[in-house]
């Protein structure tokens, strides 16, 4: 179990009333990307005393060959469910998530294919000419990703190009694939040299965007209104991309964390996905202890037990792969107990976290993209329950996004083909 060392990042005297970065920035008149303030938070009184809620944060997490649904869902709802055998693994978990079944993201069809929508929702990812919206973790990054040194980490335990995350443009995001180098990017400080050969290198992306920018202004007064609104919007995210530029120049010249935690050696044996998993479990775990980031997704990538996956119902086949999905469901089940295992004030990283495990596919026997095996850990809910839909006529998992995006504060009411949020699911 590795500690942090003290850290020396000064934090500003908590505020009476919380503010919204967004309302720092249009009350200034600038586009500046601030760091994160403590005015920000919300304060909680106690006998005159006023003491400063950490932040909560979003880890999403997929596999990509399915999950046996025979032993992952439990049998009842509410929470008096019998546990399945997967979700006896997170027993010393069962009152901090709930269990999913009967969900699935409407019109998100075509077997394998579904994988790159598990967090955008986007229909029918089959189809010729096909266009990913903004994955739900890019979308929480947009409104809190400058609070932190990275504004979201994009991972995956993979040997292809895999990702989870994806633009407002649908442009997919590369993911970081290597353990080691993702605890080198968190916490290896660079040599003087490098870290101004880097702020330089950020100064000019600037300076090219501000050129564009100009060059853009001088077309509005000979545009259509049509015209001039699309260039509004180039603009827009012109500017947005501006902050994360400024930002990203003033982080590489503030110290990284310090931890005790070594490094972990390199793994790219497929075949060890789970030991991999566990691998980046604990460097995200790292990650989300100091600030680092507060919003993860990570791709796992299973293709290698995808021929097993077709069993067919063949017991040989049936008992392989559920070995495989077993061990998979006691490295998450160990992430969640680091996360329990480290205290934020009367808290814990557990309490604050929000851990969103699943699949694209319900069965990947018959490549079925509905009933998709689904749960939700930590993060400050009402859990321990089962929450059964109907398996027929399934309820849209995307309403689950929009509860999680508002638990992280966004003033959302949808998301995708999410327009509302999930039923039966209670803030704490």
């Amino acid at each position: 179990m590795s500690h942090l060392l003290p850290s020396n990042s000064p934090r500003s005297s908590a505020q009476r009333r919380p503010l919204s970065r967004r309302t720092v920035l249009r009350s200034s008149g600038v586009c500046l990307a601030l760091p994160f303030l403590d005015a920000m938070t919300r304060t909680c009184r106690a006998h005159g005393d006023e003491k400063t809620e950490s932040p909560r944060r979003m880890v999403c997490i997929q596999t990509n060959m399915g999950i046996l649904p025979q032993y992952f869902f439990p049998e009842g709802a509410g929470g008096d469910y019998k546990t399945s055998p997967y979700l006896e693994r997170l027993a010393p978990h069962r009152s901090q998530f709930t269990v999913f079944s009967g969900v699935s993201l409407p019109g998100v069809t075509g077997g394998h294919a579904a994988e790159k929508c598990f967090l955008t929702g986007t229909a029918h990812p089959e189809r010729g000419g096909f266009r990913n919206g903004v994955s739900l973790d890019q979308f929480a990054a947009e409104e809190l990703g400058g609070e932190t040194r990275f504004p979201s980490l994009v991972l995956a335990i993979t040997n292809e190009n895999a990702t989870l995350s994806y633009t407002r443009n649908g442009a997919s995001i590369p993911s970081e694939k290597s353990p080691r180098k993702l605890f080198e990017k968190l916490f290896i400080q660079g040599r003087p040299e490098d870290v101004e050969a880097n702020v330089e290198s950020l100064r000019q992306g600037r300076s090219t965007l501000d050129f564009v920018a100009e060059q853009s202004k001088r077309l509005r007064s000979r545009l259509s209104v049509a015209d001039q609104q699309k260039l509004e919007q180039y603009q827009t995210a012109v500017r947005d991309l501006e902050q994360r530029l400024h930002a990203a120049q003033e982080w590489e010249r503030r110290p990284k964390p310090k931890v005790e935690a070594q490094a972990p050696e390199e793994n790219n044996d497929p075949r060890q996905f789970v030991e991999r998993s566990k691998m980046i479990f604990d460097v995200m775990k790292l990650a989300l202890e100091t600030d680092s980031t507060r919003i993860v997704s990570l791709f796992i990538d299973t293709t290698v037990i995808h021929n097993i996956t077709h069993h067919g119902n063949r017991p040989e086949a049936l008992t392989e792969l559920r070995g495989h999905e077993e061990r998979q469901f006691q490295a998450l089940s160990d992430f969640l107990s680091e996360l329990s295992a480290c205290k934020e004030q009367e808290q814990t990283l557990l309490d604050r976290t929000m851990v969103l495990y699943g699949t694209c596919m319900g069965s990947a026997n018959s490549h079925s993209n509905v009933n998709l095996p689904v749960l939700l850990a930590g993060g400050g809910f009402r859990h321990g329950q089962h929450l059964a839909f109907d398996t027929e006529n399934n309820y849209p998992l995307s309403n689950l996004y929009v509860s999680m995006l508002q638990r992280l504060g966004l003033e959302v009411d949808s998301f995708s083909s999410g327009r509302g949020t999930m039923r039966g699911l209670e803030f704490a």
